[in-house]
């Protein structure tokens, strides 16, 4: 008997061992992920030892059905605990009991859910459910969760008294001024509400409809004056009013030039600078005259005046390269410098004057640019090498240029420099090499990252929405991040934008993120109305992403200023002319009969110029009557120069794009470090 505690003992340590060796066993197999087959994710779900991995099998499994009693069958039993996870359990089951006519069920596992994870992000729609015949009592939605989206969608749905409706709006203008309706609310209140509303009340709501480029609202909505207005809301303003006509374009460069004197240090400042220094008018240039020593100096205000003092004419001007030379070694990671370096370099390249645009290239080393800047530089110093008589060098450059950038415009111009490779513009089997395959976030946050892993794309969403608040996503990583999970919620017209700004924020030395910024910028989207569009043109269905993801960035619905529609943005009337009648507007948003129009479109403009691409694209963007006249022998000789002479920038643009495009969907190709 003396024996048993210790034998008592040695059961209860060797059991504590191995359950902490199971756990460590267990925690060493694969993690699951969207891409785990269904009958696994089942096998585990039922009979895994481990109840978190049970868990995580359950969450995937519920995401992939539409079926809200199977989600409330998968999802049983598996809110214990005080992980995060629980309380994504609770509300998922909550939506689902709602969705099948079960409001008290519902209402209960709401309840649970606030009571037992009160911060949790999740909490955020248990507090807005729990006050849809209350909305006057989610006033702790909005304290808690200001940036959530339940929260947003609270403060437009307030009322509805005119007291609650002020408090809502005034809540979307400062944590949600793009939340969908929230325009429409702000100019209500503004208006309705003006004679109550103080100065501090109505500019914030004014910054909101700045922000939305709605000067004119803005405007009304402070009155005579802008007291009130601090520095974020006067560039806001200033930009939107830079946006409209030479008299509202005046107010804003007086307006921009009163921030800079009144807040020379703000972080505000700079960017009036920049945004100054892009207009053209006289009155922009004696604003820039008149500021602070420390902004006359700076990189965007020189830039501006080199590009002033630029002769006119195709002569040399040394004077002006030699200013420009100067500004690029002193900020050679300035926007401006940037800037500077390829509008004088193209006027040089289309002058022939080789020497003075190499000169030029080569005063921002290669691997200090972001990698579509450091790939366009990396072709034109092999093309003028090319011209001036060395083709060894000029071979190196572009090989060079091919292990590094493989993808893109420059890229594709590389190689069919070098022999290696073209466009593949007929209807073969081609498999374009976007991606479809689930990739990990590697957001480096575990809660973010545990929640994409497990298919919680919308819940991902949200919970950065709720941290970040009313903070701008910074740098190239937070723009990767951002842009991905705005991908991942459908919001691809956001989700490319932010990309785009990351790549460009980019340096020589993140190939990591330059590698998962290219998989995000070349997705498959809609493949099955694209492949049959394309077999039904004749095309490859890498052309149509191509076209696409330029002209709509993949959104359906999305309208242009002119009235094109989604995708492919066709304009009506030509719609009307490819079906032989009028299109219905629910056609063009129907991605299957988008696609279809605007591939029959785009082979009707590939057969009229031979199936050359670079004339077919263009006259997509400007039509085939502009580009007939822009038709000339360098478009055989050196296609690169033809197209830095088109004299539309967005057609010449647009080109670069487009075929940018079809080249890294139809290779593949990642960066290479």
């Amino acid at each position: 008997m003396a024996r048993l505690p210790l034998l008592l003992s040695l059961s209860c340590l060797g059991t504590g061992l191995a359950l902490v060796g199971g756990r460590a066993l267990l925690a060493r197999q694969p993690a699951l992920n969207p891409a785990t087959a269904t009958d696994r994710l089942e096998w585990l779900q039922h009979w895994d030892a481990d109840p978190w991995r049970r868990r995580e099998a359950s969450l995937l499994l519920a995401a992939r059905s539409k079926d809200p009693q199977q989600q409330r069958q998968w999802l049983r039993g598996q809110g214990w605990g005080p992980d995060p996870l629980a309380a994504l359990v609770l509300k998922q089951d909550a939506l689902a009991a709602a969705a099948l006519g079960r409001p008290e069920t519902s209402l209960a596992l709401w309840r649970q859910l606030q009571r037992r994870f009160p911060a949790d992000p999740a909490s955020a729609d248990a507090l807005y459910a729990l006050g849809a015949d209350k909305p006057g009592k989610r006033g702790p939605l909005l304290q808690r969760f200001p940036a959530h989206p339940a929260a947003l969608a609270a403060a437009l749905a307030a009322g509805p008294e005119a007291a609650e409706r002020r408090r809502g709006a005034l809540h979307l203008a400062r944590w949600g001024a793009r939340w969908p309706g929230a325009e429409a609310r702000l100019r209500q209140v503004c208006k309705d509400d003006a004679s109550v509303l103080e100065a501090r009340q109505r500019a914030q709501l004014a910054e909101g409809l700045a922000e939305l480029g709605d000067a004119e609202g803005a405007l009304r909505c402070l009155g005579p004056t802008l007291n009130g207005l601090g520095a974020s809301g006067r560039l806001s303003l200033g930009r939107a009013l830079l946006a409209g006509n030479e008299q509202q374009q005046g107010q804003a460069e007086r307006l921009l030039l009163d921030l800079v004197r009144s807040a020379p240090t703000a972080p505000e400042a700079e960017a009036a600078v920049r945004l100054l220094a892009q207009q053209g008018s006289p009155a922009a240039a004696a604003a820039l005259a008149r500021l602070p020593p420390r902004w006359r100096d700076s990189a965007a205000v020189l830039a501006r005046r080199i590009l002033e003092a630029e002769p006119k004419g195709d002569g040399p001007h040394p004077a002006t390269d030699a200013a420009a030379l100067k500004l690029l070694r002193r900020w050679p990671l300035d926007p401006a410098s940037r800037t500077l370096q390829w509008d004088l370099v193209r006027e040089r390249l289309l002058a022939g004057r080789w020497s003075a645009a190499m000169a030029l290239l080569e005063a921002i080393p290669t691997d200090q640019l972001p990698p579509p800047l450091a790939a366009r530089q990396g072709f034109w110093i092999g093309f003028i090498q090319q011209q001036l008589g060395e083709g060894a060098a000029a071979r190196a450059t572009w090989e060079a240029l091919l292990r590094r950038h493989p993808g893109g415009y420059y890229g594709w111009r590389a190689a069919v420099r070098l022999g290696q490779g073209d466009l593949q513009l007929d209807a073969g089997p081609h498999t374009p090499a976007g991606q479809t395959d689930w990739r990990p976030l590697a957001s480096g946050d575990g809660t973010l990252d545990r929640l994409w892993r497990l298919d919680q794309r919308t819940e991902a969403w949200e919970t950065w929405r709720h941290r970040r608040g009313r903070r701008a996503p910074d740098g190239s990583r937070e723009l990767l991040l951002e842009g991905r999970l705005r991908q991942g919620v459908g919001d691809d017209w956001t989700g490319f934008g932010l990309l785009e700004q990351a790549s460009l924020k980019l340096d020589g030395n993140q190939c990591a993120l330059e590698r998962e910024l290219e998989r995000s910028l070349h997705p498959l989207r809609f493949e099955a109305a694209f492949r049959a569009a394309a077999t039904q043109g004749g095309l490859p269905m890498e052309l149509l992403l191509g076209v696409a993801k330029q002209e709509s960035r993949f959104t359906p619905a999305v309208r242009s200023p002119v009235g094109a529609t989604g995708l492919m943005q066709l304009m009506p009337a030509t719609a009307a002319e490819l079906a032989g009648g009028p299109v219905a507007e629910t056609v063009l948003e129907d991605p299957a009969g988008n696609a279809s129009l605007g591939a029959r479109y785009l082979a009707q403009m590939l057969r009229q110029w031979g199936g050359d691409p670079l004339l077919a694209v263009a006259s997509y963007n400007a039509g085939p009557g502009a580009v007939a006249g822009w038709v000339n022998p360098q478009l055989r000789s050196d296609p690169e120069l033809w197209v830095e002479a088109i004299p539309y920038p967005e057609t010449r643009l647009y080109v670069k794009k487009v075929l940018g495009n079809v080249w890294s969907y139809q290779q593949g190709s990642e960066p290479g470090c």
